[in-house]
């Protein structure tokens, strides 16, 4: 994927502040893009910022805000709109991880959370720029950060894995939506990539991707307008297996899988 001659390519990413966000614009801004970065840790955002335009200050933009602060969420893509003249590449990136239990009553401010995070702030994440993308011409896309969690339900994990589930159909739905207006969405379901938020598991994970691999291989994947990739391949191949199992034979083998350690309330 490549921008319109004579500029560089616009891409808007949230959860940029630290994980596969971060890598993802570190793998950006390689290739020379002009970059919106959200995040809740401001020193976080300006020490990428710092890392990514040691040659040209200034280049991108950065927004310290919640993605759970829908207006100012929108606020910040117009302000990116406004400034670049358009936007070609959109990531919802942010995301969250909490293990749960639903007979726990305290767990569920924490599934709400799981939820608001990882679904509504990718619809809110996408919504200000759609008016833009369709307006505009060129490769166009909205980029889903789902996960292979979504592709069936693991013990403790219902809220992550439900939230990812409802990602997945939702980029799948405003597939449908864009395609009449040549804007490709496209969902990255990641593995198990070796971010702060996997470094909390206590448990085996097969087939663990360095974040700047798995960046580059979203990169490509984003250029090439594929409507669905997991990330590194053999998690496909094993998630492809796990939704073909019959659910008798699924449950038998994960009914003693570990399972994420559940967040202990201060």
């Amino acid at each position: 994927m490549s921008a319109m001659p004579g500029r560089p390519l616009r891409v808007f990413i949230t959860g940029a502040s630290s994980g596969i966000g971060a890598a993802l614009a570190r793998a950006y801004a390689a290739r020379g893009a002009t970059l919106g970065l959200v995040g809740r840790r401001e020193q976080a955002l300006h020490e990428l910022a710092a890392e990514l335009t040691s040659a040209r200050p200034g280049r991108h933009r950065l927004y310290a805000l919640d993605v759970l602060d829908h207006a100012a969420l929108a606020r910040a893509a117009h302000d990116f709109i406004d400034a670049n003249g358009g936007i070609d590449v959109v990531i919802a990136s942010a995301g969250i991880s909490h293990g749960t239990l639903t007979e726990r009553p305290e767990d569920l401010p924490l599934f709400e959370s799981v939820f608001a995070t990882n679904v509504t702030a990718t619809i809110a994440t996408f919504a200000p720029f759609i008016e833009a993308m369709k307006a505009g011409t060129g490769a166009r896309r909205l980029v889903a950060i789902g996960s292979v969690a979504g592709v069936r339900g693991m013990k403790g994990a219902g809220a992550y894995c439900a939230s990812k589930a409802a990602v997945h159909s939702y980029a799948e739905s405003l597939r449908l939506e864009m395609n009449p207006h040549g804007i490709r969405v496209v969902t990255i379901a990641p593995g198990y990539i070796d971010t702060p938020m996997t470094r909390n598991n206590r448990f085996p994970m097969p087939f663990l991707m360095p974040a700047g691999r798995f960046a580059e291989q979203a990169v490509r994947a984003i250029g090439a307008g594929r409507s669905y990739r997991v990330i590194p391949w053999q998690m496909g191949v094993a998630a492809k297996l796990l939704r073909l199992l019959p659910n008798a034979v699924f449950d038998a083998l994960f009914a003693h899988a570990p399972q994420k350690a559940r967040k202990v309330a201060p």
